[in-house]
């Protein structure tokens, strides 16, 4: 049975409005609450963690008390900033976050509020988002100076009207850019960012590995449709080189309509990436599969090598080694 579509063929035009009303958690994190998190009794630190963003839900719920006599509370940061390796739960934690907080609130990953300013202007995006109570930023990450300026400024607007911030990244604030751009000329700016964070380091092993060995699986370029077929549901077939050209056409903030009602994928001939922009946008893309979980099927070169070993010693090799993670469950996954 042959796949019934094809990602380069599709041309997703998403509104402003779509973008603002998708600032949601993906749905595989629906069930994720503070009493479904499971820490690992062997690194305490991620019981500390969700013992701190529970207490956020009552500290940044609490009435103001005035009076004159009244005791000075001690300071609370606006936002609580969650570093930590791949798979170690703290996007389950930000969900949980989200879910015990009242509104209005809203959750996006850090590309998805750039390609929000980018899409509405600076201006427009800020009135979007203010009024808000919260917003969570997932995998938070400073790739380019533009990045820098823009969420320096945006954040500190959305904390001057009262929004609180919670954060989740690979990298601690003050690590922010490194190895990307000359990050020591926006100190100032990085710094004022992390000004803004009580920042908690979440220890753990990827969650995603622990039942995965070895690489990713390969099929034959003529089993691949039969293989989609026996997953069952939507399945779209596309030559990797085709895909990855139709992804410098696509605006990554349009990529969730690429995989929108796709629940597997089948990618012809994969190869290991060489260029750099290639490669970040074909992360862009992982991401947005994820988080829908389709189900990946794929010939050639495994998943697990699709990124080069000169990239994965440069500065974007904690963004290549989560979509790795990410590669390695949905093609095992189905």
């Amino acid at each position: 049975m042959p796949a019934s579509i094809s990602l380069v063929e599709r041309s997703p035009q998403v509104s402003a409005e779509q973008i603002v009303g998708s600032l949601v958690p993906p749905p595989q994190f629906d069930a994720a609450t503070f009493e479904s998190y499971r820490p690992d009794a062997a690194h305490p630190s991620q019981a500390e963690a969700l013992e701190r963003m529970q207490q956020l839900v009552t500290e940044w719920t609490a009435p103001k008390r005035g009076g004159l006599f009244r005791k000075k509370a001690p300071e609370v940061k606006p936002g609580i900033y969650l570093d930590g390796g791949f798979g170690v739960g703290k996007t389950h934690l930000l969900a949980a976050l989200w879910k015990a907080m009242p509104g209005p609130k809203r959750f996006g990953t850090f590309i998805e509020y750039t390609a929000l300013v980018g899409a509405l202007g600076y201006a427009e995006a800020v009135r979007q988002l203010q009024g808000s109570r919260l917003i969570c930023i997932d995998e938070f990450e400073l790739d380019d100076p533009g990045d820098t300026m823009v969420m320096t400024r945006l954040l500190g607007e959305l904390v001057a009207s009262g929004t609180k911030l919670a954060a989740t990244s690979n990298t601690p604030p003050n690590a922010l850019g490194e190895g990307r751009f000359a990050a020591a000329d926006f100190l100032r700016e990085i710094q004022a960012i992390a000004d803004r964070f009580q920042i908690m380091r979440i220890d753990g092993d990827d969650y995603r590995q622990r039942d995965i060995t070895g690489s990713a699986p390969t099929v034959d370029a003529a089993e691949l449709e039969p293989a989609l077929a026996a997953i069952g549901g939507t399945a779209a077939l596309d030559d990797f080189d085709a895909l990855v050209a139709h992804l410098a056409r696509v605006h990554p903030s349009r990529y969730v309509g690429l995989v929108d009602g796709v629940d597997a994928l089948g990618l012809r001939e994969v190869r290991t990436l060489t260029d750099q922009n290639d490669a970040l946008r074909f992360v862009a893309l992982v991401d947005r599969l994820y988080d829908a979980q389709v189900v990946i099927r794929a010939s050639g070169t495994t998943l697990s090598e699709v990124f080069s070993e000169e990239m994965l010693g440069g500065g974007y090799r904690k963004k290549y080694l989560r979509a790795i993670s990410r590669l390695l469950s949905l093609a095992h996954a189905g």
